[in-house]
């Protein structure tokens, strides 16, 4: 698939996704092509190439209890996950990512000295602002909701002293590799936190997609037992969405808890996941 197809492709989903999230199961295939402005067999067939699975399948796996059936059938204990370092590399998302964390002392410096490029790129969750250092990606925000603006705002907000500059071409391979349309690329992260913020960000790469964990096991696989809120909070200021994975942290009663960037994303995600996983 060449790259002008991938791009229009994931705007497709993106916005397939949106309006099966905001529909609910009522909407008809023929329907949901309607608004795609597709026939319902060329669209059947763009959407299960991506998600893995047909639009009313897909439809299933976003009932409101879905979360409560993923944390019953498919929760990870973290307690028992191998321990990784700082450093390290996974398989998620049916790619090979690496990460590296920057030190304490560049964090505390506010991003000073880092330059910081950013790009506007498609998703299978709509539009996506993408950052990244020289050594990775460092922010990605979901801004169908928020806006262009409001997203940057957001994540250059975190690292103040950052120097910025809007490049999509250095970040478009990273970006390719990160959401799926670059098969044996690599996504490189870069992760920019407080010390203890990176390790909760480790437990949730640990994470394996189309599976969950709660906040107490989280807190627990980090060695605070007793600091849910802590590492709720944590987890919410995840900067690199979708890729460490805090979508896939749920309360303990099933409730889906918080998403940064709205609970219609975060349900998605989960569906998205769970959908290509049971593929």
């Amino acid at each position: 698939m060449n790259d002008l197809s991938a791009s229009y492709h994931y705007a497709v989903i993106g916005r397939a996704l949106k309006i099966l999230d905001d529909a609910g199961p009522g909407l008809s295939l023929d329907g949901l092509a309607g608004q795609m402005n597709m026939s319902a067999a060329h669209f059947q067939r763009v959407f299960s190439q991506w998600v893995g699975v047909s639009p009313k399948r897909y439809q299933q796996y976003l009932a409101l209890d879905h979360a409560r059936h993923l944390l019953a059938d498919r929760m990870t204990m973290l307690a028992t996950a191998q321990e990784v370092g700082l450093s390290g590399s996974g398989r998620l998302h049916d790619l090979f990512l690496t990460w590296e964390a920057m030190s304490p002392g560049e964090f505390g410096r506010g991003g000073a000295g880092l330059d910081i490029r950013w790009g506007m790129f498609d998703s299978p969750f709509g539009p996506a602002l993408v950052m990244g250092t020289a050594r990775g990606i460092c922010g990605i925000g979901f801004t169908a909701d928020t806006g262009e603006a409001a997203g940057y705002e957001d994540l250059a907000g975190r690292w103040p002293e950052a120097r910025y500059r809007r490049d999509e071409a250095a970040l478009a391979p990273w970006v390719a590799a990160a959401f799926g349309s670059a098969a044996g690329r690599q996504a490189p992260l870069h992760l920019i936190g407080a010390p203890f913020q990176i390790k909760v960000w480790e437990a949730l790469l640990r994470i394996p997609s189309g599976q969950v964990t709660t906040y107490s096991e989280l807190a627990l696989a980090v060695g605070h037992p007793t600091a849910q809120r802590a590492v709720g909070t944590a987890v919410g200021r995840n900067p690199i969405s979708f890729l460490i994975p805090c979508h896939r942290a749920l309360r303990r009663d099933g409730g889906l808890g918080g998403y940064h960037w709205g609970l219609p994303q975060k349900r998605a995600m989960l569906a998205w996941e769970a959908a290509r996983a049971e593929a």
